[in-house]
């Protein structure tokens, strides 16, 4: 697993011996269970999740059902809002799949960043990246319909359809479990 880490990291900087040391010195990685809440509403939390294998999910409770905002499968970043604010969480965080998962907290980072700088950099230009994609996801999800966004989920994370509970995906695209069906069926009809 580290070895996956460090290709990810060596995405935006090189790493020396003495870095990648002082990176396993610090415990991150974690196995957690499938069904595991990592961060509930209302909860402070000083922990962000890199995923190495798994899925996790991001999703609110409004009257009393879920609604899932986002996934997040290998490579994917995740500091929740509560971390960056310093207030209790809005929304809830738990594991869809037995995830193997890194798992800092920000008095980790700050220790790393002041002994590295260049992580501060990497973090700099991840959470730029991360920012992007988030603005884009966004967008899309606003401007097109439910059969759209299921369509460019086919498209862009195919894996998701397969790994993850209909209900939760129907959920993330914004329709009910029904409609999702009704949605999937009229599209396998147009392609007959």
């Amino acid at each position: 697993m580290k070895n996956i880490l460090f290709d990810f990291i060596s995405k935006y900087v090189s790493l020396t011996d003495d870095e990648k040391s002082a990176l396993l010195s610090l415990d991150l990685f974690h196995s957690v269970k499938k069904g595991t809440t990592l961060l509930k509403e209302g909860q402070n939390s000083k922990e962000s999740y890199f995923v190495l294998k798994g899925c996790i999910r991001t999703y609110y409770m409004i009257d009393g059902e879920e609604k899932t905002t986002a996934f997040y499968t290998e490579m994917d970043v995740l500091t929740p809002h509560c971390v960056i604010n310093k207030t209790p969480s809005d929304y809830f965080i738990s594991c869809v799949e037995d995830s193997i998962l890194t798992v800092s907290n920000s008095d980790m980072e700050a220790e790393i960043n002041c002994k590295f700088p260049k992580f501060e950099l990497m973090c700099r230009k991840l959470s730029e990246e991360l920012l992007a994609k988030q603005r884009i996801d966004f967008d899309e999800f606003k401007t097109s319909s439910p059969e759209e966004r299921y369509l460019n989920l086919l498209q862009k994370r195919p894996d998701l359809i397969q790994r993850v509970p209909q209900h939760q995906l129907a959920s993330y695209l914004g329709i009910k479990p029904q409609s999702l069906s009704r949605l999937r069926a009229r599209i396998l009809e147009k392609k007959s």
